[in-house]
C-alpha cells in the first residue's frame, strides 16, 4: 500500500517533468526523498527522479537505505562522479527544489542546467488516505496528551514553562509519538504575547498558551490552546474563537486560501485588534510542519479536497498577554477539524 502510494506520487512528478521538457528532477530535501521512496536520509542524499529513479546515499547509510527505500539505491562518491553519471545518461536539464543548498547548486550548476520548480510542493499539497490517517493519529496522540497534562493543575505546583513542555513531550512519546513536530511553545503571562515564545525557566503564570505537536510515522500534528484567567483575557479569547470558527466554516473546495485569511482577519479587525493579529491564518502540514498551501493575504492557492490546513488566528497585546487558538483542518467537501479537543479547556 505504501509503495503503491509512493509510485503514484512519483509517476505524477515524472509526468510533470516530461510535460515541461525536463530530463529529470534532483532532490536533496530529506522529506521529499522520504515522500517518494519511504527512506528518510540521515546525513546526505541525492535522488534523481526519472522513469527509473535512483537515490545516491553516503556509504554509512547504504544498509538502512536498502532496507527502507522503494527506489534503487547507489553509493554517492563525489559530485564529479554524479555529474559524470548524469551527463552519460543525458540528464543535464534538471528541475530542482527551491531549498537546494547554495553549495550543492554551485558544484552542479556549471555543468548542468538547473531550474527551480514547485513540482514536489504541489504534489505534497494533496494528501493520500494513508497520509491523512497518519496525521489523524498524530493529532489524537497530541490531544490525548494535553488532556492528561492538564496545564492549569501545574500552576500551584510551581512547575516552570520548560518543565511543562518537557512533560508534554514525554506524554506524547508515551502515547505513541516519535518526537515533537517542532519545539513546544509553553508561554504564560506576558510571554504569551510573543507568537514564537521560547520556553523559559519561570514558573507557569495563570494565563497559558501552548502551541505543540508530535510526529507519527513521520507525519506532523499542530495545535494551539490558550487558558485565559481574567475577564479581559476571556474577552480576547472569545474574539479569537469567533474568527477561528467562522474561518473554518468558510473552508470548502474551490475557495481561494486568501479569502479564509481575510475572514479571520476582518473579524479581529472589526473588534479593533487588526494590528494585533501579526501572522498568517494558517498553513498546511505533513512530513514538514510548514507546507504549502498557506492561508494568508498572499496565499492564492485554490483549496481542494484532501488538502490539510491549520486555522490559527491570534491577538497579541505586547507586554501583557496573547491568545491563539489553532486547529488542523481536513478539506472534505467542507472544513473538518481533525480530532476532538475542545477549544475551551
Amino acid at each position: 500500500m505504501a509503495n503503491e502510494s509512493k509510485n503514484i506520487h512519483l509517476n505524477n512528478i515524472v509526468k510533470k517533468l516530461e510535460e515541461n521538457n525536463y530530463d529529470g528532477m534532483l532532490l536533496a530535501d530529506f522529506n521529499n526523498i522520504r515522500y517518494i521512496s519511504g527512506y528518510l536520509p540521515q546525513s546526505f542524499a541525492f535522488a534523481i527522479l526519472k522513469e527509473n529513479p535512483i537515490i545516491y546515499v553516503a556509504e554509512m547509510d547504504m544498509e538502512i537505505a536498502n532496507k527502507t527505500s522503494s527506489i534503487e539505491i547507489q553509493q554517492f562518491t563525489s559530485y564529479e562522479e554524479l555529474k559524470r553519471i548524469l551527463k552519460k545518461e543525458n540528464l543535464t536539464n534538471l528541475a530542482i527544489e527551491n531549498n537546494l543548498t547554495v553549495d550543492s547548486f554551485t558544484k552542479l550548476n556549471n555543468d548542468l542546467k538547473l531550474n527551480i520548480e514547485p513540482f514536489m510542493a504541489e504534489e505534497r499539497m494533496i494528501k493520500s488516505s494513508e497520509e491523512i490517517k497518519k496525521i489523524d493519529t498524530a493529532m489524537n496522540i497530541a490531544h490525548k496528551s494535553l488532556l492528561e497534562l492538564n496545564p492549569r493543575s501545574l500552576i500551584e505546583e510551581g512547575i516552570s514553562e520548560w518543565e511543562t513542555a518537557y512533560k508534554l513531550g514525554y506524554l506524547m512519546r508515551k502515547n505513541g509519538a516519535e518526537v515533537e513536530s517542532f519545539d513546544t511553545i509553553v508561554a504564560s503571562g506576558a510571554n504569551s504575547s510573543l507568537p514564537h515564545a521560547v520556553v523559559s525557566p519561570k514558573p507557569l503564570d495563570s494565563h497559558i498558551l501552548i502551541d505543540y505537536g508530535c510526529k507519527y510515522q513521520g507525519y506532523c500534528s499542530d495545535t494551539t490552546r490558550t487558558y485565559p484567567s481574567t475577564e479581559k483575557q476571556e474577552e480576547i479569547f472569545d474574539i479569537v474563537l469567533e474568527a477561528h470558527d467562522k474561518a473554518i466554516k468558510a473552508i470548502k473546495p474551490g475557495i481561494d486560501g486568501s479569502k479564509i485569511d481575510a475572514i479571520a482577519r476582518d473579524i479581529i479587525t472589526d473588534y479593533g485588534y487588526g494590528d494585533k493579529f501579526i501572522h498568517t491564518t494558517g498553513h498546511s502540514l505533513g512530513l514538514d510542519i510548514h507546507e504549502a498551501p498557506t492561508l494568508s493575504t498572499r496565499g492564492h492557492t485554490i483549496l481542494e479536497n484532501n488538502m490539510i490546513v491549520t486555522v490559527e488566528p491570534g491577538i497579541y497585546l505586547e507586554g501583557n498577554f496573547g491568545v491563539r487558538i489553532e486547529d488542523t483542518i481536513l478539506i472534505d467537501n467542507k472544513g473538518k477539524i481533525i480530532g476532538n479537543l475542545p477549544q475551551r479547556l
